[in-house]
């Protein structure tokens, strides 16, 4: 195919979710931007309602602004007893602090209800648009499990160091990074839309 694209961005700044997905395509000689590549980029709002519609908005948005196909996703942590927060609203929860202190937020909200219900779960919801912004595909994916009672383990990010996913004693942030590619909700999502950036990419 002439003009074959060979280049992707990833809506984000976040160096761990980069660093996931190129392993993914490690294998194609697609070369995976982030908006980091990028100095004059306009962040785009996040006025969905839901994971999917911000998922949407971003890629939209930052491939019209960047002429490039660009896979966004948008993805955080649902407790069951907080309603489902903080949703949508993971990374901004609680103001600018650390994921430290939104992690002590959750955990001390929950132990504020008098339950036994620890249920929550990780949703990832990924939009790949073409350059025009074009969503070529929206995927969703999930992982179940429950609260820890306090953070445990460095690895990961986010709230990883309070979530055990079902099946499993410990934390993401404690769990090896290979199980967790292989079951969060992330990994999830990507393999779901893996044939269509392949196929796209001809790969």
């Amino acid at each position: 195919m002439l003009n074959r694209p060979s280049k992707l961005v990833l809506a984000t700044s976040n160096q761990g979710k980069l660093t996931e997905l190129r392993q993914m395509l490690a294998d194609t000689s697609i070369s995976i931007l982030s908006l980091s590549d990028f100095g004059s980029v306009v962040e785009v709002e996040e006025s969905g309602k839901t994971f999917a519609e911000n998922a949407i908005l971003k890629a939209v948005g930052y491939a019209r602004q960047i002429g490039l196909p660009t896979l966004a996703d948008d993805s955080g942590l649902e407790v069951a007893t907080l309603g489902g927060r903080p949703g949508i609203h993971s990374a901004r929860y609680g103001g600018d602090i650390a994921f430290s202190e939104k992690m002590a937020l959750v955990l001390a909200e929950v132990a504020a209800i008098d339950s036994f219900d620890r249920r929550a779960r990780f949703v990832s919801s990924i939009a790949f648009a073409s350059k025009e912004g074009v969503i070529i595909q929206s995927v969703e994916g999930e992982c179940t499990g429950v609260l820890a009672e306090s953070p445990r383990g460095n690895g990961g990010f986010g709230y990883d160091p309070i979530f055990v996913p079902d099946g499993f004693d410990q934390t993401f942030g404690e769990l090896h990074e290979a199980v967790k590619r292989q079951i969060s909700h992330r990994s999830s999502a990507f393999s779901q839309i893996m044939p269509s950036l392949r196929d796209f990419y001809s790969v």
